[in-house]
């Protein structure tokens, strides 16, 4: 067995537009303060193999790739790297310009090769992006089977058609691999088999955006011979949550609001949702304020829907209107509760004939 850690799509130095700037340089600062726990994890490992998007582009900081050179230098194992469609390899992107110690191993072409590892019994292979797109790689690969250990770490799309280096469950299983370990698709994928090869997708290492909502993480584990033993670590970054609020029964937006998020989530990128019909004003604003403290960062959705008052529209020029502002005159003019409450009922029964529903409702 080989024990690894695979990891992928970090998009180091991102911009993170949707956050003030203050906010964007510190979510900044703590991608790279994720490189130290993926360092602590990676302590007992024989190989680290990243999955490519590395960096989220070719414009990188100068801070980056100090870290990124620290934390490499401190991890005893083999670390393999296969750019991605964000930092595929060219004269100008990052990788070429950083001084990397001697146990990184940077894929820097579009063909696939192979690096022997006698120590472990088991060669690595990979290969880069070497522009935004990049052909089939694994369509027409396949190794002979031994005892040694064939992995392969690749940045590519398990999508038909894809630009982005389409891989098919027909082509791992016809790889002969024993694990293959994939970047790209930015949730878990879990660990599946095809043929007999193991492959996942780790997800990225921290959520960017509200498409990218819950834990994220790396694999730790060992894989062998029809086996892969690997487990879902989360890395502990901020992570971005969507939230709802239902204000159908409530007559203080705020009050209900606070009652729906308790304690927040203070580590957290929120988007809050109101929704529901609500016959009061709710001040998206004002409420994104008022729970500001409860969350690291909060946009706040209106997508409430005006509560109907049973007589609106009474008197309007159309059908509607006539036949409410009838009902609402006898309805006034009674002062018997029950013939109310019959004559409100008609208005609910004639409202939903009228708009073809089954009922009425405000």
């Amino acid at each position: 067995m080989i024990k690894i850690l695979h990891a992928a799509d970090f998009h180091m130095d991102s911009p993170f537009r949707a956050l003030p700037e203050e906010k964007a340089v510190e979510r900044r600062r703590e991608q790279r303060e994720l490189l130290d726990r993926l360092a602590a994890d990676a302590e007992n490992v024989d190989l680290v193999l990243l999955a490519g998007d590395l960096f989220d582009s070719d414009a990188s900081y100068w801070e980056t790739a100090e870290t990124l050179t620290r934390v490499f230098s401190s991890i005893k194992a083999q670390i393999f790297i296969a750019p991605g469609n964000h930092d595929y390899y060219t004269s100008r992107s990052p990788y070429a310009t950083m001084e990397l110690p001697a146990n990184v191993h940077i894929f820097r072409t579009a063909q696939l090769r192979g690096i022997e590892l006698p120590e472990l019994n088991a060669r690595v292979w990979g290969a880069g992006f070497t522009s935004a797109g990049c052909e089939p790689l694994l369509r027409s690969f396949t190794v002979r089977q031994s005892d040694r250990m064939e992995l392969m770490v690749l940045h590519g799309d398990i999508a038909q058609n894809s630009r982005y280096n389409a891989v098919s469950e027909a082509d791992i299983a016809r790889s002969g691999l024993d694990y293959l370990a994939l970047g790209h698709v930015h949730a878990f994928s879990g660990i599946k088999k095809a043929g007999n090869t193991f492959y996942a997708y780790p997800g990225c290492v921290e959520g960017r955006g509200f498409d990218e909502t819950g834990e994220k993480g790396w694999l730790l584990g060992a894989v062998g011979k029809g086996n892969a033993d690997l487990t879902f670590r989360p890395s502990g970054g901020r992570q971005y949550r969507i939230l709802e609020a239902d204000l159908s029964a409530s007559d203080d937006a705020l009050a209900t609001v606070l009652e729906a998020v308790g304690d927040g989530f203070p580590r957290d990128i929120v988007r809050l949702i109101l929704r529901g019909e609500y016959s009061g004003e709710a001040d998206p604003e004002a409420i994104r304020q008022a729970l500001s403290d409860k969350f690291y960062h909060l946009t706040v959705k209106n997508e409430l829907r005006r509560r109907r008052g049973l007589w609106e529209g009474a008197g309007e020029d159309t059908l509607t209107g006539m036949f409410l502002a009838d009902l609402k005159s006898k309805y006034e003019e009674s002062e018997d509760e029950d013939s109310r409450a019959l004559i409100e009922l008609a208005a609910r029964y004639g409202l939903a004939a009228l708009e073809g529903r089954e009922e009425w409702r405000p």
